[in-house]
């Protein structure tokens, strides 16, 4: 079959083997508590994906990771979400010779990253981090929670966004603590039993005086020079995240193609839709790499991101009524459907952004707040 023929061959390119190995798995295993799918994407090289050639990682381009995360969304919703939460970590990390480093432990020891990190708004000053610290002697103590946090089981590496004042008096800065998941004081709890993404690990990361040695905090200045400074990294979670959805939205049409489902014209409905949004996700992406990281892209990302999540709500939708009511209500076509519907629940949320995009276009700054 055609269909995602790239996607599978970029897998193929950078992580032999990962598309054939999960498609070994059954779906009910794979959306399970007890799914391979993280293992398996550990065992062929996965964390790696986007740490740069430089510090022995796999050096793939963010227009590459679009496609893989798309099919991984395929396989398994759950695995997209967990694999979404290391990428854009590794994506967070400033550059410096301790993150270098770090970003080469993780390619070569193959180690996961999750992150109790706030996400940057662009065009705003503040920033709310989950993690509060206090000066001790020796470095710091932190405390604070993270929920939902996915890739919570499996992670070996937590990353805490903090604000803290480098002597009594000063100011204080946002600043990135990298901690072993190992560390006393860390403790993973439930949030409940979700019917959606049952094998992401997503649960809560509670920190209790976890202390953190001072050359594992990097400062990254005041707040607003973190802003500007992660906004690359903001959009490139938004690209990521919304390919990992289309992704799960394709399995649903590639279900519609080999059971040969509808008419011809809805079948070239279904995929012209996904392909159309994959193609602005791919050009934004590559825009990003080049270096843009101005007002406009941030407000292209955005347009890219919620015409992506219409796609995914119309072609979800209408491939699972095209694959029968009996498949909805015995199979797995009805949880795969719950969670394309999840990236709504991604930030920002549409409602929250329209203003803001719409004073944009009329020529006022753009302020996402």
């Amino acid at each position: 079959m055609r269909f995602m023929a790239r996607e599978r061959e970029t897998a193929e390119r950078y992580l032999p083997g990962l598309d054939a190995r999960l498609g070994e798995v059954p779906q009910d295993t794979l959306e399970s508590g007890l799914s391979p799918g993280l293992a398996i994407f550990r065992d062929v090289g996965g964390p790696g994906l986007m740490v740069g050639a430089e510090d022995g990682g796999l050096g793939a381009s963010l227009v590459d990771a679009v496609r893989i995360h798309r099919l991984l969304g395929v396989h398994s919703p759950s695995l997209a979400i967990a694999v979404n939460m290391h990428t854009c970590t590794v994506a967070a990390i400033p550059p410096g010779p301790t993150t270098e480093d770090l970003l080469r432990t993780v390619a070569k020891g193959g180690l996961f990253m999750a992150s109790a990190f706030a996400e940057g708004r662009p065009g705003t000053t503040v920033l709310e981090p989950a993690v509060r610290g206090e000066r001790v002697d020796g470095g710091w103590r932190l405390s604070g929670s993270k929920k939902p946090c996915s890739l919570s089981n499996s992670m070996d590496i937590l990353t805490a966004s903090v604000l803290l004042a480098r002597r009594a008096g000063d100011e204080r800065e946002l600043a990135l603590a990298v901690i072993p998941a190992s560390a006393p004081g860390i403790e993973v709890l439930p949030l409940g039993n979700g019917l959606v993404f049952p094998g992401s690990e997503t649960n809560e990361v509670r920190l209790t005086d976890v202390d953190v040695p001072e050359e594992a905090v990097t400062f990254f200045g005041q707040t607003e020079e973190l802003n500007a400074a992660l906004s690359s990294v903001w959009l490139v979670f938004e690209l990521l995240v919304s390919a990992c959805y289309l992704g799960m939205a394709s399995g649903l049409v590639r279900r519609v193609l080999d059971a040969h489902r509808g008419t011809s014209s809805d079948r070239t409905l279904l995929v012209g839709e996904l392909e159309a949004a994959m193609a602005a996700i791919e050009a934004v992406a590559a825009e990003i790499t080049g270096g843009a990281a101005d007002p406009a892209t941030v407000a292209r990302t955005l347009h890219v991101r919620f015409a992506a999540q219409r796609s995914v709500e119309r072609t979800s939708a209408l491939a699972t009524e095209l694959l029968g009511g009996v498949g909805f209500m015995i199979g797995s076509t009805a949880q795969r459907y719950a969670a394309c519907r999840a990236l709504a629940f991604h930030p920002p949320s549409r409602i929250a952004v329209a203003d803001p995009l719409d004073r944009f276009v009329a020529g006022e700054p753009l302020i996402v707040a």
